[in-house]
C-alpha cells in the first residue's frame, strides 16, 4: 500500500473522489462539500490518501487542524484535548471512505494504513486526532483498530421515503399521524403564503437573517445576521445549483426557509429559519419535513437526513433514529475493548448549521 497526505481536495481528481464518496452517500464527504469548506479560516484541511501498488484510491479521509473552533460541538472533551480531527468537520455525520469491494480483512487493512497516515500527521503538528460523530457502521470498523473504544454521544435521525409521492410517506405514517401531518399542511396552505424553491445564491441574505433570528432564540448569541450571511454565502457559492432552499413568503418578503441538498439517495437537511413573528400556521413543520420531502420525492431519493435534537418530533414524523460516536486516539487511551457505550449529550440547537 502506499500512503500521502496532501494539502487541497483540489489535488485529487473529482470522479477519484467521488468514486469512494458518492457510494458512501455522506454529503458532508462529497468533493464539492470539501471544497467549499476549504475556504473556511478556522482550520488547516489535509487528506490522507490510501492506495494500491497501481495507484487506485482505496481509503481516504479529510484532516482539520484546527485553530480555532466556532462550534462547540467539534470541541471535545478530552485531556489533552486533540486538535485534528479527522473525517468531515461538518453535518455531524462522518465514516472513512473505503473502496466498497473490499473484503472484510482487505478494508480492516487499508484502514490500519489510513489511521496510521492521520496519526503521522497529528503528530507532526503536536498533538493527535478524533473521529467525531462516527455512524455505527464506521465505529465499528474503526473501533477495532483503536486502544479506546468508540462513545455514543448521540442520536441521529432519517426518515425513509417509501411509494412515489407524498402519498406513499403518508402510508408509513399511523392513521393518528396522518392525521395531523394534513391538518398540518392544510393550515399552511390556508395561510396564503407562497412556497418558493430556488437555489441558496438567490436568497442567502435573506436566509441568514432568518436562521440567525432562530439561533439567536437559542441562546446563540454569536451567530448573528452578519455571520450566518457569511457562512451561507460562502456554502452558496461552494455548492451552486446543488444547494436548495425551500421557502415561504409574504408579501414578497421570505418569512421561513429550509436549505437541502440531494446526494445519493439521501435529501440531507442543513439548515432552517423562521421569522416567528409573520410565519404561517405549522411552517416550521412544513419546511423541515413535509415540503423537503416533496422534493426529495420529485429528485428521486429515498430518505431524508434531518440529523441531531428534536428527535421526538422527529420520530413523531416518520423517522428512525441510530447512535453516533465519538472515537478519540487519546495518549492517555487504555486499551478497553467491550460493546459500544454510550457517554456524554453533544447536539446543535434546533435549525442550527450543521
Amino acid at each position: 500500500m502506499n500512503t500521502e497526505i496532501v494539502h487541497s481536495i483540489h489535488d485529487i481528481e473529482p470522479a477519484e473522489w467521488e468514486r469512494l464518496a458518492h457510494r458512501t452517500g455522506n454529503l458532508y464527504t462529497s468533493h464539492r462539500w470539501l471544497a467549499g469548506e476549504e475556504d473556511d479560516p478556522t482550520a488547516q484541511p489535509a487528506y490522507a490518501l490510501v492506495r494500491d501498488s497501481s495507484g487506485t484510491l482505496l481509503a481516504a479521509a479529510p484532516l482539520y487542524l484546527v485553530h480555532d473552533e466556532p462550534n462547540t460541538n467539534y470541541r471535545p472533551a478530552a485531556d489533552p484535548a486533540p486538535r485534528v480531527i479527522a473525517g468531515g468537520r461538518r453535518g455531524y455525520h462522518n465514516a472513512p471512505l473505503t473502496e466498497p469491494d473490499l473484503s472484510q480483512p482487505g478494508r480492516r487493512m487499508v484502514l490500519e494504513d489510513l489511521r496510521d497516515t492521520i496519526r503521522t500527521f497529528a503528530h507532526g503538528h503536536g498533538t493527535h486526532h478524533w473521529w467525531p460523530y462516527l455512524t455505527r457502521t464506521a465505529a465499528d470498523q474503526l473501533g477495532p483498530l483503536y486502544p479506546r473504544r468508540p462513545d455514543v454521544v448521540e442520536d441521529d435521525a432519517t426518515i425513509t421515503l417509501t411509494g412515489h409521492g407524498f402519498d406513499g410517506y403518508l402510508a408509513g405514517l399511523s392513521s393518528k399521524r396522518r392525521v395531523v401531518v394534513r391538518r398540518e399542511r392544510a393550515a399552511f396552505a390556508d395561510a396564503g403564503h407562497t412556497v418558493r424553491i430556488l437555489p441558496l445564491s438567490d436568497c442567502y441574505a435573506e436566509a441568514g437573517r432568518l436562521l440567525a433570528l432562530l439561533q439567536t432564540s437559542h441562546g446563540r448569541a454569536g451567530d448573528t445576521e452578519d455571520v450566518m450571511v457569511k457562512v451561507l454565502h460562502r456554502q452558496a457559492e461552494a455548492m451552486g445549483r446543488h444547494a436548495r432552499v425551500v421557502g415561504a413568503y409574504q408579501d414578497g418578503r421570505m418569512t421561513g426557509f429550509a436549505l437541502y441538498y440531494h446526494y445519493g439517495h439521501t435529501t440531507w437537511l442543513r439548515a432552517v429559519g423562521i421569522d416567528a413573528d409573520r410565519a404561517a400556521p405549522f411552517a416550521y413543520f412544513n419546511l423541515t419535513y413535509y415540503l423537503p420531502i416533496e422534493d426529495a420525492y420529485r429528485n428521486h431519493t429515498t430518505a431524508l437526513h434531518v440529523g441531531m435534537k428534536a428527535l421526538t418530533a422527529k420520530r413523531l414524523r416518520g423517522a428512525r433514529t441510530s447512535p453516533l460516536y465519538h472515537l478519540h486516539d487519546t495518549p492517555a487511551a487504555q486499551p478497553d475493548r467491550p460493546d459500544l457505550p454510550g457517554s456524554a449529550h453533544l447536539s446543535p440547537s434546533p435549525g442550527a448549521v450543521q
